[in-house]
């Protein structure tokens, strides 16, 4: 069993994309930030970047909800997706998160339509189990 779990900001929009049969799929990056500090107390950084895929439902909260600058929870696992170079041909390889959960952290809702959490309470709005079919 592999699950990654991730808490970071939305680096750009969601790019959706239609097959088609009208499936619809959404990918984005998120950044995430670890701090500590050094043997000599000096405080240190690394930001760790993911790019995200969603399909159906979950894809399509995405692109209404997220957009730059969004702060998520994320559950998913991680997938390698590859493909041949048609220039060279060699192969090349990707990897993803495939979103399975999401959670939007921000604090309260915007007018870019994300829904954060509830603008009269501290909970966190999770996207329901049941808005997702799979």
């Amino acid at each position: 069993m592999q699950k990654i779990l991730i808490i970071g900001y939305l680096g750009r929009d969601p790019e959706l994309k239609y097959s088609p049969q009208g499936a619809v799929v959404a990918q984005f990056s998120i950044a995430s930030s670890e701090r500590w500090r050094d043997r000599n107390g000096e405080l240190q950084e690394r930001t760790e970047w993911f790019a995200i895929k969603a399909f159906g439902r979950r894809a399509e909260i995405a692109g209404a909800y997220l957009h730059k600058g969004s702060r998520v929870y994320l559950e998913g696992r991680k997938r390698t997706e590859s493909w041949e170079d048609k220039k060279t041909g060699g192969k090349n390889y990707r990897d993803l998160v495939y979103l399975d959960r999401i959670e939007f952290l921000d604090s309260r809702a915007n007018g870019n339509g994300n829904p954060g959490q509830n603008e009269t309470s501290n909970e966190r709005r999770p996207v329901p189990d049941e808005e997702v079919p799979f």
